[in-house]
């Protein structure tokens, strides 16, 4: 089923990723484990970092959990969580019931669930029957194909079909991830974007590609397919975006009609 117009009054949300590497703060290139930049050693202090600055949500990656299935970041995770103030979100080797709800007792707002979704998707229906609006699907997609276990395995599945199987108003979102933008700050795979938006009912936050203010304005035409939001990382480490000048770019009065926003696609 293709998903048409859901326009939203609420400006897009711009989400600050922290991701975590043995304690500390990096990005990947490409989701390359042997491509990595370390930004900062203090965790807790970027966390803050962002809220001081105007984020509402924080996006949190497990990276130890997402390759190899054994968390060894959960000092970390609890300590951000008790220390912020604004709503969590965490993705990153949760490939059990048991471990999404550790996760939560954590005091993290929602897990999202990206192996285990393709896995063992009773399990991810069970979760958001159990927790409604607290899970996430993540769809990590490369060349259109859904990767998995840190995007080290790759799978037949098409990201647009994933993103239809989940359709139960109890997930809160997707998260979809262009593998080969991730990191880079070449901008976003915007056909990709509409193709899973359009795929699915539930809100859309994107993630991948993210360099300048202008890539995120170029995300506006795509809200009108259900994208909500927007993953930021490398971009703001290397202070390419200012996150407060950001989010007021992002919450400007759009005045576009949908005739424009459907030839910006053409």
């Amino acid at each position: 089923m293709q998903y048409g117009y859901r326009t939203t009054l609420r400006p897009m949300e711009i989400i600050p990723a922290i991701d975590l590497l043995n304690g500390t703060c990096v990005r990947l290139n490409q989701g390359n484990y042997a491509k990595v930049t370390q930004f900062n050693s203090d965790p807790i202090a970027q966390a803050l970092e962002w809220e001081t600055k105007g984020a509402k949500r924080l996006h949190l990656v497990d990276l130890d959990g997402a390759k190899t299935g054994n968390p060894v970041n959960n000092d970390s995770i609890r300590d951000i969580a008790r220390s912020i103030r604004i709503p969590i979100q965490i993705g990153g080797g949760v490939r059990s019931l048991e471990r999404a709800e550790e996760l939560l007792d954590y005091g993290v707002d929602k897990v999202i669930l990206g192996t285990i979704a393709i896995e063992k998707p009773l399990i991810a229906e069970e979760l958001a029957n159990k927790y409604p609006g607290k899970i996430i699907i993540g769809i990590d997609a490369k060349n259109g194909k859904v990767a998995t276990r840190g995007w080290i395995t790759e799978s037949d599945i098409r990201a647009t079909d994933l993103a239809a199987q989940f359709s139960n108003p109890n997930f809160a979102s997707i998260i979809t991830t262009d593998i080969s933008t991730d990191g880079t700050l070449n901008g976003p795979n915007l056909q990709s974007l509409k193709e899973v938006a359009s795929s699915t009912n539930l809100p859309v936050i994107a993630s991948g590609g993210i360099g300048s203010i202008a890539d995120l304005l170029s995300l506006i035409p795509l809200e009108d397919y259900g994208v909500t939001g927007v993953i930021v990382g490398r971009a703001l480490y290397d202070g390419k975006i200012d996150l407060n000048e950001a989010i007021k770019a992002m919450s400007k009065p759009r005045l576009e009609d949908h005739n424009q926003k459907e030839n910006y696609f053409a």
